[in-house]
């Protein structure tokens, strides 16, 4: 029988029920930019749990409080952010779908203002704070980033514990699925490029050293994760920088083999993000998909993989892993507008039966 994307998604020891995974996406809404959660984020995922998807993963969330995009993002740093997360992750299994966290670093691309607030680079009147990187170069914002500084060996070594201690928060708080956030221009994918890293030491110069922090931070993860759950990685799989020394498909293939070997058991496949001058050829439904497919096609392990990017109806997720594209379709924009889209792509491919409704929202269905 081949799968369809109501088709459960088997991960280790944990069964996702379909193949509709909640994309994570910022909310910028810890009310006192301390990282904590609030009842926004347990709504805002919870509802989406409610609505049908099978993975729920939360937004970026910072390993340690330089990590955050803006000082408004959700961290998990201390036990107190653990501690509330925690009904986040109840509240999303009680409604039969599977809690994930995404554990993340912005690098060179922390301290700026929401979107609404003009994203700017926050001066440190208004909150901002000194990004750190593989190497002295900041992102090239419009207006005047504040200070990039290098990483010290014995800091890379600190940012691989605060990821080991952010998964076991993690898993203490109940999430059953870890994504570590090595794509979008943030600290691991900055790593990862050559765009960014120019670096002469370990960590920089070939594919082995660009690499290296990626993997030590897999190995920590995983270390701390329970055998039986999965971990994910998102990684972009180019740069979209044709013109110089970057990050491309084929490398990204020869990672996601390094990292299957690490123990990782779906790679979450995104694009772009290290560089304003990323050149992309079409944006459109399932733009990236290609790359997914790629990866899943072309590599030497049987890794999962995971397709992001223009997927807006349930016809489309449906074909991404009937045809073998993906073996999960992770929608972002979608689920803002519709927290009810697995529902409704249930109704709208006359698969009511694939999808229990809530019995509470059962008359409006």
């Amino acid at each position: 029988m081949v799968d369809d994307v109501f088709s459960p998604l088997e991960l280790r020891e944990t069964t996702v029920r379909n193949r509709f995974a909640v994309s994570p996406m910022c909310q910028y809404s810890c009310e006192d930019r301390d990282g904590l959660a609030t009842d926004w984020h347990r709504v805002h995922l919870g509802s989406r749990a409610v609505g049908g998807a099978g993975l729920v993963l939360t937004e970026a969330t910072a390993v340690e409080p330089r990590g955050r995009i803006s000082p408004e993002d959700l961290g998990i740093w201390s036990d107190d952010h653990r501690d509330a997360l925690a009904p986040v992750a109840e509240f999303v299994k009680s409604q039969g779908a599977t809690p994930g966290i995404q554990l993340a670093h912005a690098g060179r691309k922390a301290g700026t203002a929401r979107p609404w607030e003009d994203g700017r680079v926050l001066d440190y009147d208004d909150g901002g704070w000194d990004a750190v990187a593989p190497s002295a170069v900041p992102y090239p914002y419009d207006d005047d980033p504040t200070e990039t500084r290098k990483l010290s060996r014995d800091e890379i070594s600190g940012v691989v514990d605060s990821f080991r201690e952010g998964a076991r928060r993690a898993r203490e708080a109940g999430f059953e699925v870890a994504e570590i956030h090595a794509a979008h221009g943030y600290l691991l994918h900055e790593f990862l490029s050559p765009v960014a890293n120019r670096r002469d030491d370990e960590y920089g110069g070939n594919f082995e050293n660009r690499t290296r922090l990626l993997r030590e931070v897999t190995e920590a993860v995983r270390e701390e994760w329970p055998d039986g759950m999965p971990v994910l990685v998102r990684i972009s799989a180019t740069d979209w920088i044709d013109d110089r020394e970057s990050w491309d498909v084929e490398q990204s293939i020869r990672l996601a083999d390094r990292l299957a070997d690490l123990g990782v058991d779906l790679i979450d496949v995104s694009s772009g993000g290290i560089h304003p001058d990323q050149d992309i050829d079409w944006v459109g439904p399932n733009y990236q998909t290609r790359f997914a497919e790629r990866i899943g096609s072309e590599t030497a392990s049987d890794i999962a993989v995971g397709a992001v990017g223009g997927i807006t109806t349930g016809e489309q997720a449906d074909d991404v892993i009937r045809n073998g594209r993906a073996d999960l379709a992770i929608v972002g924009r979608e689920f803002l507008r519709d927290p009810y889209f697995p529902l409704h792509a249930a109704r709208d491919l006359g698969r009511e039966d694939a999808i229990d409704v809530p019995p509470q929202y059962r008359r409006g269905f």
